[in-house]
C-alpha cells in the first residue's frame, strides 16, 4: 500500500489501484455525512478533483492520484457515507483507477514514510 500526502492510501490489485483516505484524514474530518463519487468510465488525470467528501466540520475534495480511467466505485458510501469514519482503510474505499502509468506510484510514501509524515 501507498499513501500520498493528501492522505489518500492507494493499494495495487493486479492492473487496478484502490483508493480511499486514511484513518487520519477520516478522524480529521469528523463525521462523514455526503460522499459524491466520480462516474464509472471517467477518464482523469492526476491531481484532478474526482470525489467530494462532506463532513460535519467541512467539505474536501479527493484528488486523483493517478491519470486513468474509473472503472468501479463503492456505491455503498452513497447509502451510508459514515462507514468512511468506521473503516476508513478498508470496506470504505472510494474508487478503482486503472492506470494509464504506474511510474507515480513510486513518487508515494510507503506506510512508515506516511506515519513520520503525520506525526
Amino acid at each position: 500500500m501507498k499513501y500520498t500526502e493528501e492522505h489518500e492510501w492507494l493499494l495495487p490489485e493486479g492492473d487496478l489501484i484502490t483508493v480511499g483516505i486514511t484513518a487520519h484524514a477520516a478522524e480529521q474530518l469528523g463525521e462523514v455525512v455526503y460522499v459524491e463519487l466520480p462516474e464509472p468510465g471517467t477518464e482523469v488525470s492526476k491531481d484532478d478533483e474526482i470525489v467530494v467528501i462532506e463532513s460535519v466540520k467541512a467539505a474536501s475534495d479527493i484528488l486523483a492520484p493517478l491519470d486513468g480511467e474509473i472503472v468501479e466505485v463503492n456505491e455503498a458510501l452513497a447509502d451510508d457515507p459514515g462507514k468512511v469514519n468506521e473503516d476508513a482503510e478498508g470496506d470504505a474505499w472510494f474508487f478503482k483507477i486503472k492506470p494509464s502509468d504506474l511510474s507515480p506510484m513510486d513518487d508515494y510514501m510507503d506506510e512508515a514514510g506516511y506515519k513520520d509524515f503525520i506525526s
